[in-house]
């Protein structure tokens, strides 16, 4: 199956050098490309890609709103957006991923991982990488829970919440199941119950929110 990817960033070079890069591959295809968020949230809606690569910063309409209103469209369920940045973990970036970001790549990553992130996200899973994911638990260190993020998370079973947990230290599925002692198929249906019951997106939106709540603590790792 081809991974069809929007480009929505403001810098022409670097989308010309995200599509050379892109449509190099047998399985992927830039379908369109946009100067500007608002231009691009008409293009989600036009080709219905599968990934929308979008910048944070641009004219117009910024990469957060776009990723919000994208996230908060029904007709767009299917769309991953990847926030393309230049400076990394920043508050930009997690307000990107509270807006419905499914992850975040740095716009000098290397071919081949930017390629490897494309087609990760295209499956449905976060880029949330253990090493974002040490940086994110830094960012919330020296914060207190959040008391309507722990509300939340009281709906959730036992099994739910140790799920929840684990995709927050950043396991897949299956690393899941290990650690639960459980099939990858039970795994998968506690994260996506816990999806479900918490309104989130995708798994990018579970580590926000067990961060948010203190279901992870930095000493619990």
């Amino acid at each position: 199956m081809t991974i069809r990817v929007l480009l929505v960033d403001d810098q022409p070079l670097l989308r010309s050098g995200f599509r050379a890069l892109l449509d190099g591959e047998d399985d992927i295809e830039v379908v369109a490309e946009a100067a500007d968020g608002a231009r691009g949230l008409a293009l989600a809606r036009e080709h219905l890609p599968d990934v929308a690569l979008v910048d944070i910063q641009m004219p117009v309409m910024d990469g957060i709103e776009a990723t919000r209103r994208i996230a908060a469209d029904p007709s767009l369920a299917g769309v991953r957006v990847v926030i393309l940045t230049n400076y990394g973990l920043d508050e930009h970036v997690l307000h990107a991923l509270r807006a419905g970001a499914a992850g975040f790549l740095v716009k000098d990553i290397e071919p081949e991982d930017f390629l490897h992130a494309v087609r990760v996200a295209a499956r449905g899973d976060a880029l949330l990488a253990p090493s974002i994911t040490r940086r994110l638990i830094e960012r919330y260190v020296a914060e207190p829970p959040l008391p309507d993020a722990r509300t939340a998370l009281a709906g959730l079973t036992n099994r739910e919440r140790q799920a929840v947990a684990l995709v927050a230290r950043g396991m897949s599925n299956d690393e899941i199941a290990d650690r639960m002692v459980i099939s990858a198929l039970t795994a998968k249906t506690h994260v996506n119950r816990a999806m479900a019951k918490l309104h989130a997106r995708d798994r990018a939106q579970l580590v926000v929110l067990a961060y948010e709540s203190g279901l992870v603590s930095p000493r619990g790792l």
